[in-house]
């Protein structure tokens, strides 16, 4: 891992500071910690079954922790959603600043239908990406037939 894509690198410049269990400044390890258990919270979020188990426990009637939703949202700027595996998470998290989709997801029909929905979107994503690399493919080996296995240099 290069000096970039290295998590610490961007915990250290993050604003607000958070105070640590002694009293003082969060150190680098607590700021870590920190920066790895929000990330697997956010990545959470992408799944509806679980937004609707946070929702049946009372969690988004919470005002502290619609607050800490609020927080989150720094991981859709580009230096920190690129730590992100399953985007879909941002998605989710920008529709939990509505109180209407709280209330909404509370209600397990509401969630398997988004679930459903989900799902759909993959298929749908995974069949076109296919389609694109088969064409891609053929289009590669027909080139290289017509040119009975060389290929030609482009000429500007």
């Amino acid at each position: 891992m290069n000096r970039l894509d290295d998590p610490s690198n961007f915990i250290k410049g993050r604003k607000p500071t958070f105070i640590g269990m002694n009293g003082g400044p969060e150190t680098d390890e607590q700021q870590r910690v920190r920066f790895q258990v929000e990330l697997e919270f956010v990545q959470c979020l992408a799944n509806p079954n679980y937004l609707n188990f946070l929702a049946q426990r009372g969690y988004f009637k919470d005002s502290s922790f619609v607050n800490y939703l609020k927080y989150l949202l720094y991981w859709k700027e580009p230096e920190y959603a690129k730590y992100l595996k399953y985007p879909m998470c941002l998605y989710f998290l920008d529709l939990l600043q509505y109180e209407h989709f709280r209330r909404e997801v509370v209600n397990s029909q509401c969630t398997k239908f988004i679930d459903d929905q989900q799902i759909l979107l993959w298929q749908h994503y995974t069949r076109r990406r296919t389609r694109l690399l088969q064409t891609s493919s053929e289009q590669t080996q027909q080139h290289v037939t017509q040119n009975n296995g060389i290929v030609q240099p482009k000429v500007p």
